[in-house]
């Protein structure tokens, strides 16, 4: 899997989270939510991030592409 760049988080202190990838508000983690999030993003950050927003890459991109129902 490739690595996943450009996302930043920061904890506000009424206690929830907010993830940006470049710069562009990605998920608010409120609760529990955004607990589980802050004891798991010890490890490494940016996948992390890219896992609990959904932006990562699912390695079927250039099959997709190839699809008659995808060509223009």
């Amino acid at each position: 899997m490739g690595e996943a760049q450009g996302f930043a988080y920061a904890q506000r202190s009424d206690g929830s989270v907010v993830i940006t990838h470049h710069g562009r508000v990605a998920g608010t983690l409120r609760g529990g939510r955004a607990a589980e999030f802050l004891a798991e993003v010890d490890g490494d950050p940016q996948l992390v991030m890219a896992r609990w927003t959904g932006n990562y890459r699912r390695g079927n991109e250039r099959a997709a592409r190839q699809h008659p129902r995808n060509r223009a």
